[in-house]
């Protein structure tokens, strides 16, 4: 294989940012083709970004013999129907966040993908695949915060305009299922645990719709934690993150986007100090160890038993808050 040649599902707005520009900067990566339920949408689509393919449906994409791996930057409640369509049909996936609709979808998706050894599934949480996140890992990881007592994750994005999908219950919409699962998933890789969901409360957009979500969570070694997020509430617009041990603590600006202000600043009796994160951007080191997993057997930070757990403590949320689980 000289290149990875990726087909898209969907003209979705997240595929530029995510994949096109910087497949662009990529010699192992090719974006061949395109599918839109809306054929003109997606024939601009592939006209604006010099995408040389244009199906007529998904199915016909994740039939193409000339197509290694597939985007799905789908609604989320059509991640997992594509995702397994796809690894049926012998194709790598790398998925968008959150994985599927809750956490027995995910382990459905996971159950093909075990079928399917010889491919790569990858949940796009781009951040984690950023030095960055390695680096707030091995802070955590190396002691120097003593003995972990808490940690708090939030992420809170405006999100006005009430028509999008984000906002659908029947796509798995919700604010805890957009930026949610990335405050969850932070929490769990600063945590090294698995949390337990104690209490949670949400702001509403409509009868099953969180437009915002406060969650209280608890872990076996005795640690709590805690994790906001919002798509319109007072809380504009803040992502970030605190631990706290008996020795010191961290706290983590924009963790998500990094190379815009990401830091760290780690405070311990020996004294403060602050590190940046750095300009790299989090899409191009996601799509770098896509290729290196499909191309070489590279390692899968985010793999399918990963989702699981992720969709799992999202699902406890939603219970916690007396909201039905999405997909449902």
């Amino acid at each position: 294989m000289t290149a990875l040649r990726i087909g898209v599902l969907g003209a979705a707005r997240i595929a530029p940012m995510a994949l096109i520009k910087p497949a662009q900067a990529n010699p192992e990566v090719d974006v061949v083709a395109v599918a839109a339920r809306d054929k003109d949408r997606a024939q601009a689509f592939a006209t604006k970004h010099g995408i040389p393919k244009v199906h007529d449906s998904y199915d016909a994409l994740i039939a193409d013999p000339d197509i290694d791996a597939v985007y799905n930057p789908l609604p989320n409640g059509l991640h997992a129907s594509w995702t397994m369509a796809a690894l049926e049909a012998g194709k790598h996936v790398l998925c968008e966040k959150p994985f599927t609709s809750n956490a027995a979808e995910a382990s459905e998706v996971a159950e093909v993908a075990a079928a399917h050894p010889d491919q790569v599934v990858m949940e796009a949480f781009h951040y984690r695949y950023h030095p960055f996140a390695q680096r707030l890992q091995e802070i955590v990881q190396s002691g120097e915060l003593g003995t972990l007592q808490s940690v708090e994750t939030w992420m809170c994005i405006p999100l006005p305009k009430f028509n999008d999908i984000r906002y659908d219950y029947a796509l798995a919409g919700g604010a805890t299922m957009d930026l949610g699962c990335y405050t969850i998933h932070f929490m769990r890789l600063l945590a090294g645990a698995e949390p337990h969901v104690v209490s949670a409360k949400a702001a509403l957009r409509g009868p099953k719709i969180d437009r915002a979500m406060e969650a209280d969570m608890r872990f076996d070694s005795g640690m709590t934690g805690h994790m906001h997020c919002s798509m319109w509430s007072t809380s504009l617009l803040s992502l970030g993150a605190k631990v706290v041990g008996d020795h010191g603590q961290m706290t983590v600006r924009n963790f998500t986007m990094p190379h815009i202000l990401g830091k760290v600043t780690v405070t311990t009796p020996s004294g403060k100090r602050t590190e940046r994160a750095g300009k790299g951007r989090t899409y191009r080191y996601q799509l770098e160890a896509f290729c290196e997993a499909v191309l070489r057997d590279g390692p899968v930070l985010t793999p399918p038993s990963d989702s699981i757990a992720n969709m799992a403590v999202i699902d406890a949320v939603y219970e916690a808050a007396g909201l039905p689980l999405r997909g449902l």
